[in-house]
């Protein structure tokens, strides 16, 4: 087919090879300007954008689609289809319209559930069993197009929002060339719209741990919230990241934490219990979460054992202010 590809981070780029290597003609790249990045702020082109000059395809970069001729512009391809990746603008209807059978996204959930801009993340936070790739018929709604095709994956205890983005990228590569195959023959199907949940867009804030709630929970969001924004909490006034932790089991540990008056104490949730080889053990709102990975300002990632080295965390409570910024928030305002 004559397409026209639109997306912009690396989770785009393996669905664009694919559709190159499946002997598909695209005509045009369209993916965001090129945004400074670095320490540098060097201005940088997307993943996509760079995987497109690599193949020598037309790249073009509009703000918006507001102005007529850039309308014009896509139309004038004459593409059979349209296949857009997390490029990240909202598309007119002159936009889906334009190409002789619509646009196509490749959305990484099982819609209806996670329609929006982090679906990755909050299936992994929510504890979804499975996820996945759904083809979608794009409409002028946020995700509300009628679904083509839906290939699925559990969600291992172990994934974090990079390890399912990767498989999900690789599935959707898959997925998208299956459908084009068969374009002609599906029959879309209607989402149920009693069955839609939102993946509202991560922000910076929602990463600090609050160490009142169950362990499995926070370890869900120490899980989903890898690689960005990263868990956190406060340890003696400093951010701390959390990068990776389990749930532990007090049986198993009995040996490790026999009869710890600490521990037998209760002590309130983000009280550190015991650190040994394993990691450092805090007291959650229910249950003891163990934290194995670790980043303290201004450090690279390390084993929370080795952090804990030079440090005495037993009895620590972990999530509370400095002395000065508990001085400055109780001043009357």
């Amino acid at each position: 087919m004559k397409i026209i590809f639109a997306g912009t981070p690396d989770f785009s780029v393996p669905p664009l090879e694919a559709l190159i290597a499946a002997g598909h003609e695209v005509v045009a790249v369209y993916t965001q300007p090129d945004r400074p990045a670095g320490r540098g702020r060097k201005l940088t082109a997307s993943p996509v954008k760079q995987a497109a000059l690599a193949h020598d395809i037309p790249v073009y970069q509009p703000l918006n689609f507001k102005n007529a001729e850039e309308v014009e512009l896509l139309q004038s391809h004459q593409a059979d289809v349209m296949v857009v990746v997390a490029y990240g603008l909202i598309l007119p209807e002159a936009v889906l319209n334009a190409p002789a059978k619509g646009c196509l996204n490749i959305h990484a959930s099982l819609l209806p559930r996670w329609r929006g801009a982090a679906p990755i993340q909050r299936a992994i936070e929510a504890g979804d069993a499975e996820t996945g790739v759904t083809i979608m018929q794009m409409d002028i709604g946020l995700d509300t197009g009628d679904m083509l095709y839906k290939v699925t994956t559990p969600i291992s205890p172990d994934d974090t929002a990079q390890t399912l983005h990767d498989r999900l990228s690789q599935m959707g590569a898959e997925a998208i060339v299956d459908t084009l195959s068969q374009l002609d023959q599906l029959t879309p199907e209607p989402q149920d719209e009693s069955l839609v949940t939102y993946a509202h867009k991560l922000i910076k804030a929602e990463a600090e741990i609050d160490w009142s709630l169950p362990a499995e929970v926070i370890q869900r969001k120490v899980q989903a919230f890898n690689p960005w924004p990263v868990a956190f909490t406060q340890l003696q006034g400093k951010p701390l990241r959390i990068w990776q932790t389990k749930t532990a089991n007090i049986n198993e540990n009995s040996k490790k934490m026999p009869e710890s008056p600490v521990l037998q104490a209760q002590k309130s949730a983000g009280t550190v219990l015991k650190v040994d080889k394993q990691g450092i053990f805090v007291q959650t709102g229910l249950g003891i979460l163990q934290l194995l990975q670790v980043q303290p300002s201004g450090k690279k990632p390390m084993d929370a054992y080795a952090f804990a080295q030079a440090r005495q965390l037993e009895g620590v409570q972990l999530g509370e202010q400095s002395n000065s910024e508990k001085s400055i928030s109780e001043q009357p305002k």
